[in-house]
C-alpha cells in the first residue's frame, strides 16, 4: 500500500488542489509508472482540470473521503493528471474511454494495467451507487477483484483496444484526390441542417458557441460562398451577445449554455473561448459595421487585460464556474459571482436609472433564472437593444447608450469587490497563441494600441519564457516561475497563428521569421508519415499517439497547422508550405468526407 501524496510540489493548480487528499496521488512521471510495474499494481488514472465543476464534485465526494481513499490506496497506484498540462495523456485515454464506455468527459476515470493499457473507463462516479450510476465504493473493489483474478485477460483486453485505436488512426492514410469545394458546400449544408433559426447556434442544448464553425461560415461567404450561412453566423453571434452566456458587465463569454436560448450558462470562463470568439466578432463587425459587435470585441479584450493577465506576462487559463456567495461567503455555488438581486441594482443605481437598466437587462424581483438554487437572482441579459430601449424610455439613443455604460461601470466596480471564482494561473502556450492573434487583430481592426501592445508583449514572453531549460524546445506551460510539460502540436500551431496575425497587424518581419522557425520545428517533432501531424511528441509511456482532426471547443492542431501553411506559402513565396498543407488535407480527407462540418477550420485551408 502506498499512502504518500506527492502533488504538493507540482506546479499545476489542479494537481495542487488535490495535494491534501487522503488518496496517495502521484503525478504522471517515471517514478509513479515504475512503482506500478514494480508492484504489478493497476493504475487508477483521474484526469481533470481546475475549473471543472464535476471534477470538484467528484473530488469532494470521493477523493476527500477516507473510505474511498483507503480502497484506492490499497489496490492501485493513483495518478492524477491535469488535462490542460498534458493533453497528450488526456487524448490517449479519452479515446480509450469513448471506445470502452461510449462516452467521454471530465473528470475522466480510467483503470490501467501497470504497463498503461486501459481496460475500464468512465467519467464522474459518485461515492455511492444510485440513480443508475455505479459508485466508487462498489466500483473500486470490483475492479481490484477483477485484476487479482484475471490480470492477463484484462491486459489482453487493453492491448486489443489499443491495437484497434491505432488501426483506426491509420485508415485515413490511403486516399485519392484533393479536397474540393464540394466539401465546403456539404459542410454548409450540414451546419444549416442543425441551425437553430430562433436563437442561433448549431445543434441542441447544451449549446456551445462553436467559433471554428462561425469563422468558417463567415469566411466562406467572403470567398463567394453561401451568404445564408454567414447570416446564420451573424444571427448566432447577436443572440449570444444578448444572452446570459455573455458577461454583460465584465465582458467575455462563459463556456456554454445549458439551454437553447443562451440564457443560463455554465459559468466557467476559458481563455481559448475568449480569443476565438473575439476573432468571430471582429469578422462579424468587418462584415456588418455594427458597432454593437465591436463593443463585444472590446469587452472580451478588456476582460483579458483586466482579469486574466498573469503577473509574469501572458494570460491565465480561465476562471471557475463556482464562487462564494457574496452575502454568505462560507457558502459556494455555481455562478454566484455573476448574479444579482434586483433590489441590489435599485440600491446602487437609484430607482429611476435602475428601472431603465433592469428593463433593458431582463431582471425581475423574483429572478429570471428557472433553477431553484438561484431563486430571486438574475443573470444580466440584453432583453432590449439600445434602439428599442431608447424608444421605450423616451431617450436619445446616444444618451441611453452612455447611461447604460455608466450604470454597468457602477455594477462592475461593486462586483469586482466580491469574492472571485478560482482563477487557474497556468499560462498555456496554445491558448496564449490564440490570445495573441485575437489581440493583434483587434488592435489593428479597431485601431486600439493597447491591444496590439499586449499582443506583442505576450508573444515575446511566450518565445522567451516557455522554453524547456534542457532541450531548448518550446514548453507548454508557465506556472509558478517554471516552464513545464512538453509542447504539443496545438502549442506550436496556435502560437504560429498568433505570430502570423501579429505580422499582419504591424508588419514587423521578426514575427514571420519566428513563425517560419517554429513551423520547421513543428514538422520535425510531430510530422506523421503520409501527411499531417501527431497531436503530441513521441512518448514511450503512452500506448497511443493520437492525430485529432475534429474541431471541438478549440480547433484541431492539424487544422490550424494546415491554414498556417497556406498563409506561410503566401507570405514567403515558398511552395513547400503549400505542399505540406495539401498533404495534411489529403491525409485527413476520409474523415473530412465523412463529416466535413466537424472540421470547419481545416476547410478554411480550401477556401480561395
Amino acid at each position: 500500500m502506498n499512502t504518500v501524496n506527492r502533488l504538493a510540489d507540482e506546479t499545476s493548480p489542479y494537481l495542487r488542489q488535490h495535494a491534501a487528499n487522503p488518496v496517495a496521488w502521484q503525478p504522471w512521471d517515471t517514478r509513479a509508472l515504475a512503482l506500478a510495474r514494480r508492484d504489478n499494481r493497476p493504475i487508477f488514472l483521474s484526469v481533470g482540470y481546475s475549473t471543472c465543476h464535476w471534477c470538484h464534485v467528484m473530488a469532494h465526494e470521493s477523493f476527500e473521503d477516507a473510505e474511498v481513499a483507503a480502497l484506492l490506496n490499497r489496490d492501485f497506484v493513483c495518478i492524477k493528471v491535469d488535462r490542460e498540462e498534458r493533453p497528450d495523456i488526456d487524448r490517449c485515454y479519452m479515446a480509450a474511454a469513448q471506445a470502452l464506455s461510449g462516452s467521454g468527459g471530465w473528470p475522466l476515470t480510467v483503470f490501467l494495467s501497470p504497463e498503461g493499457l486501459p481496460f475500464h473507463a468512465g467519467t464522474y462516479f459518485p461515492k455511492r451507487s444510485g440513480l443508475g450510476r455505479l459508485g466508487m465504493l462498489e466500483l473500486v473493489p470490483a475492479v481490484a477483484k477483477a485484476w487479482q483474478e484475471r490480470p492477463d485477460e484484462l491486459r489482453r483486453l487493453g492491448q486489443g483496444l489499443v491495437n484497434a485505436l491505432r488501426e483506426e488512426q491509420t485508415r485515413d492514410m490511403a486516399t485519392t484526390g484533393p479536397a474540393s469545394s464540394m466539401l465546403v458546400r456539404q459542410a454548409v449544408d450540414e451546419l444549416m441542417a442543425g441551425f437553430d433559426r430562433d436563437y442561433g447556434g448549431f445543434g441542441r442544448a447544451p449549446k456551445f458557441p462553436r467559433p471554428a464553425a462561425l469563422l468558417f461560415a463567415l469566411e466562406q461567404a467572403e470567398a463567394g460562398g453561401d451568404s445564408t450561412a454567414a447570416e446564420a453566423a451573424l444571427h448566432t453571434l447577436r443572440r449570444m451577445a444578448a444572452g446570459g452566456i455573455h458577461d454583460q458587465l465584465g465582458g467575455g463569454f462563459h463556456r456554454y449554455s445549458v439551454d437553447r436560448q443562451w440564457l443560463v450558462p455554465h459559468f466557467e470562463k476559458m481563455l481559448y473561448d475568449q480569443a476565438l470568439l473575439a476573432e468571430c466578432y471582429l469578422r462579424a463587425w468587418q462584415r456588418t459595421g455594427d458597432p454593437a459587435l465591436a463593443r463585444v470585441v472590446r469587452g472580451i479584450c478588456d476582460y483579458l487585460l483586466r482579469d486574466l493577465a498573469h503577473p509574469d506576462g501572458g494570460f491565465c487559463s480561465g476562471e471557475d464556474a463556482d464562487s462564494p456567495d457574496p452575502q454568505r461567503p462560507n457558502e459556494h455555488g455555481e455562478g454566484l459571482f455573476y448574479l444579482w438581486r434586483q433590489q441590489e441594482i435599485v440600491h446602487l443605481l437609484g430607482a429611476r436609472r435602475a428601472e431603465v437598466f433592469c428593463d433593458t437587462h431582463g431582471t425581475t424581483f423574483d429572478g429570471n433564472l428557472p433553477e431553484e438554487e438561484w431563486r430571486g437572482r438574475n443573470i444580466l441579459v440584453r432583453a432590449l437593444d439600445d434602439a428599442a430601449a431608447a424608444e421605450r424610455w423616451g431617450l436619445a439613443p446616444e444618451e441611453l447608450t452612455r447611461q447604460l455604460a455608466a450604470d454597468a461601470s457602477v455594477l462592475l466596480a461593486v462586483r469586482q469587490q466580491r469574492p472571485r471564482p478560482h482563477r487557474d494561473d497556468k499560462v498555456i502556450l496554445a491558448w496564449n497563441g490564440l490570445a495573441v492573434a485575437a489581440l493583434a487583430l483587434a488592435g489593428r481592426v479597431l485601431e486600439e494600441p493597447r491591444y496590439l501592445s499586449a499582443a506583442r508583449e505576450t508573444a515575446r514572453m511566450l518565445a522567451t519564457r516557455l522554453r524547456d531549460p534542457v532541450s531548448g524546445r518550446l514548453a507548454r506551460v508557465w506556472c509558478r516561475g517554471r516552464a513545464t510539460a512538453p509542447a504539443q502540436l496545438d502549442d506550436y500551431a496556435f502560437f504560429i497563428h498568433g505570430l502570423l496575425a501579429l505580422q499582419q497587424a504591424d508588419g514587423d518581419p521578426v514575427w514571420l521569421a519566428r513563425a517560419v522557425d517554429l513551423a520547421q520545428e513543428q514538422q520535425a517533432l510531430f510530422a506523421r508519415p503520409g501527411g499531417g501531424c501527431f497531436d503530441g511528441p513521441d512518448d514511450p509511456d503512452l500506448p497511443l499517439r493520437t492525430c485529432e482532426a475534429h474541431d471541438g471547443a478549440e480547433p484541431a492542431g492539424n487544422s490550424v497547422a494546415a491554414t498556417n501553411c497556406v498563409r506561410l506559402a503566401a507570405l514567403t513565396g515558398d511552395e513547400h508550405w503549400r505542399h505540406l498543407a495539401a498533404k495534411t488535407l489529403n491525409a485527413l480527407l476520409p474523415r473530412l468526407r465523412d463529416y466535413p462540418s466537424a472540421m470547419p477550420w481545416l476547410l478554411r485551408a480550401v477556401l480561395p
